[in-house]
């Protein structure tokens, strides 16, 4: 490892660590416009429902496919150099997407949207997660989920600008971008930690799997909720006739329930344990999402149920880290944050490709019902799990 880099132990600087929160910002800025704008763009365009949650998979198909070889580019070139990459290949393709209208050129920009995503995000969570102190890891993770989280928010209000010309919403995000480039590029670059040599890949796969698979299920299910919610959310909001803009007001409380809880869910999960605050925070978010069908489109009573959804499941990723780290050595959180990369991606390519179908053949309200029972199976396994540590090391 080169001399440049920096021991996982030392907590991070707080300007490193301000600029990777900003990073995340500007990406779920990006992630939160990009999935409902294009949706709506498609469904006023005619696409039917199945096709369209198809066509939005696609991004999430690139972050699959990107978590099969990402883990080495970072041990080889570090945290930054990877986190560039994946800026530009974020900001080229989305200055791409208003200069055509087809299906099949978008379907191979988002694909590029994901691998690039896939890139600063494993980079990014990795670098804080690794770096972060054990008493206060389930901080400084929420500090990610939570910066992601108001990225995410934000992005929906892009629909908004579309007004002003179809490709107003994605200048605006590609500015976003360059600008957040430019503070990257004044950071030193530093690399994650090793394994021991003779530790095989597979056998890292195999440990996490062994000891920590209760804490990669929340990857799956934070990917099947916010895909879901974003992609088939304002196909579902159309047909019952809610206004676009109230379809993005929706999507912005639900990120603010993520807010409003990310950080006490953290602190509270260092103090009495990440198990029973994920089994609470399932239970929750299974009767809210159960719930939801039958507010109709009463638009209150839907701003107080997206807020505390968002409020109970938006951790759910953040969480899920934090836990895997505590249960495993350093040397194979590489391979953990790859595993919960990769469930992650498939339950975003599952959500909206699952949900298209289930709105078009068998009811309008089956993503909040399919959701609601995800949750609740996650809530009962979380009692059969019994945690065991491979490492105390923080």
């Amino acid at each position: 490892m080169s001399s440049a880099s920096i021991s996982s132990a030392q907590q991070p600087s707080p300007y490193r660590l301000l600029t990777l929160l900003l990073v995340v910002v500007v990406a779920g800025m990006s992630q939160g416009m990009l999935l409902p704008l294009l949706s709506i763009m498609l469904e006023d365009a005619g696409v039917s429902s199945d096709l369209n949650g198809i066509n939005s998979a696609a991004m999430y198909i690139g972050i699959f496919c990107t978590m099969f070889f990402i883990e080495k580019p970072v041990l080889r070139f570090g945290y930054k150099k990877v986190m560039v990459t994946g800026i530009v290949l974020v900001t080229m393709s989305t200055l791409l997407f208003p200069l055509t209208h087809s299906l099949a050129a978008w379907f191979i920009l988002r694909l590029i949207v994901g691998v690039g995503d896939s890139a600063l995000h494993y980079a990014s969570q990795l670098w804080i997660v690794s770096t972060a102190p054990s008493d206060r890891r389930g901080r400084y993770i929420s500090l990610y989920g939570m910066s992601y989280g108001l990225g995410f928010s934000i992005g929906p209000l892009g629909i908004n600008l579309m007004p002003l010309g179809r490709a107003v919403p994605f200048l605006v995000s590609s500015l976003f971008f360059i600008t957040v480039l430019l503070i990257v590029l004044r950071m030193s670059n530093e690399w994650p930690e090793r394994a021991a040599k003779g530790v095989k890949t597979e056998n890292r796969f195999l440990t996490t799997y062994r000891v920590a698979w209760f804490v990669l299920i929340p990857g799956f299910l934070y990917g099947l909720m916010e895909s879901s919610m974003n992609s088939n959310f304002p196909l579902y909001g159309l047909r019952i006739d809610i206004g676009q803009h109230w379809i993005s007001l929706l999507l912005l409380s639900f990120g603010i329930g993520s807010l409003i809880l990310q950080l006490p869910l953290g602190i509270w999960s260092d103090r009495i344990g990440r198990k029973p605050i994920l089994i609470a925070c399932g239970i929750i978010g299974s009767i809210v999402f159960l719930a939801i069908p039958a507010a109709g489109n009463q638009i209150a009573l839907l701003f107080v149920l997206f807020t505390l959804a968002g409020g109970v499941v938006g951790s759910f990723y953040s969480l899920g880290l934090a836990y895997a780290a505590d249960l495993l050595p350093k040397s194979i959180l590489p391979a953990a944050n790859v595993i919960a990369s990769i469930h992650f991606s498939i339950g975003s390519i599952l959500g909206p490709t699952l949900g298209g179908f289930g709105i078009r053949y068998v009811s309008t309200n089956s993503m909040f019902l399919f959701l609601g029972t995800a949750f609740l199976a996650f809530a009962l396994l979380g009692i059969l799990f019994r945690p065991k540590r491979l490492s105390a090391e923080g």
